[in-house]
């Protein structure tokens, strides 16, 4: 075999807050029938990666019934496999200790070169090209790279390249820098430098942005390669890049095209009927998955599979979980509403001009969008302001919810 992939997908996603209460970041729901973890799969068996490593830590259990026996990647076949690796004596804790605690799988398989990939990130690529790359120049390490915002590099590992696309220099979430080349978390290595690194590099918290590619550029001669992405690739690790990365693919316009037939992006689907828009429905820049009921009105919205819209009931610049009901006479602005929530009668969620930032967590919600979990009732008439962060278990004390709350 010539290449083995592994994805990292055992992240908490710990900025999506409720979100990520009771599923990984990699499993969460995206563009209407799509999970995240679906975009790096799918490009795998385009790129003709069939053996493919997954490395789930946190709250495995809806990712490992996503993928099964990896069908709907074609990864079921006789030459090709997907393996779902969770910590068995000890919790991984870091991204290349979680890869050496997996060496011994890895070594079976008998690969000339790993790729190690993001589990949680939006993007489409061509993973051949990049191993193309890597054996024309000689790297043993090729990392893939796309500029950012300066005023954003501390959210990425930034490195210095010179003429030749050799990196330099590499430093892991710099406060500030004069290059803005991040890293995509996408590391092609050989096989025999990614087990010297993992076995000679000791830290309990081994980390490849903290400790491996540091230690390889400065205190080795390893050749180690930028390799240079400048199409869509998208985190959408908090409230609002998961809200306005959704809602840009409504758009007549998108950086995303979901309906190309040259690269498709493959998921376990539900098998639900078609879409069922009533006499009165009205539905306007959305995306609206397998099984949906609209009688209400949609705008700017996107709705996973199953999500029913009551009559008279208009939903707004929201993204809509699997299975929500929406009674009669709703009104949904704003919001991300979890699957198989309850929305009783006359409700507003997302409702005034109230925009104060939310009380417990202000660094997470403060742009307005409300936020409600996994299977929450919300009772008839209640009206719940912006910013707010609505429990499953959480009491209503009263018909007003202010902007900013959180009920637990």
């Amino acid at each position: 075999m010539e290449v083995l992939a592994l994805i990292l997908a055992g992240g908490k996603g710990s900025r999506l807050d409720i979100l990520s209460m009771r599923r990984s970041k990699p499993a969460m729901p995206f563009a209407g029938k799509f999970r995240i973890i679906d975009f790096t799969l799918s490009n795998c068996t385009q790129s003709n990666i069939y053996d493919i490593g997954i490395l789930t830590q946190y709250l495995p259990l809806s990712l490992n019934e996503h993928i099964g026996s990896g069908k709907p990647w074609d990864l079921d076949r006789r030459d090709s496999s997907v393996t779902l690796l969770q910590p068995h004596n000890y919790w991984y804790l870091g991204t290349a200790d979680a890869v050496l605690k997996n060496l011994e799988f890895i070594e079976r398989r008998k690969p000339r070169y790993v790729l190690i990939l993001s589990g949680d990130h939006i993007y489409k690529m061509d993973y051949r090209k990049m191993i193309k790359q890597h054996k024309e120049t000689g790297a043993r390490l090729t990392i893939a790279t796309q500029p950012v915002p300066f005023e954003e590099v501390s959210r990425f590992g930034i490195m210095s390249v010179d003429d030749q696309d050799v990196i330099v220099d590499f430093k892991e979430k710099p406060k500030t820098s004069s290059s803005n080349l991040a890293s995509m978390g996408i590391y092609l290595f050989d096989l025999d430098l990614l087990k010297e690194e993992l076995l000679n590099v000791k830290r309990d918290d081994l980390d490849f942005g903290h400790h491996i590619i540091p230690h390889i550029i400065r205190e080795t001669d390893h050749d180690v390669r930028a390799y240079r992405f400048t199409d869509y690739w998208q985190d959408v690790g908090t409230y609002d890049a998961y809200m306005e990365t959704n809602l840009a693919l409504t758009k007549d316009h998108v950086d995303l095209d979901l309906y190309d037939p040259t690269w498709k992006v493959f998921t376990k689907s539900e098998d639900l009927p078609p879409v069922k828009a009533g006499s009165n429905a009205s539905i306007h820049n959305s995306l609206v998955s397998n099984g949906c009921v609209i009688e209400g009105t949609v705008i700017n919205s996107v709705l996973s599979p199953g999500v029913r819209v009551g009559k008279g009931s208009v939903v707004k610049d929201s993204v809509v979980l699997n299975s929500v009901l929406i009674s009669d006479n709703v009104t949904v602005q704003r919001s991300i509403i979890d699957k198989r929530c309850v929305i009783g009668r006359h409700a507003f969620i997302g409702f005034g001009d109230d925009f104060t930032a939310n009380k417990e967590k202000p660094d997470l919600l403060s742009s307005g969008i409300t936020v409600i979990e996994k299977g929450t009732m919300v009772p008839a008439d209640i009206y719940i302001g912006r910013n707010c962060r609505i429990f499953r278990s959480a009491d209503f004390p009263s018909k007003i919810i202010k902007s900013g709350s959180t009920l637990k």
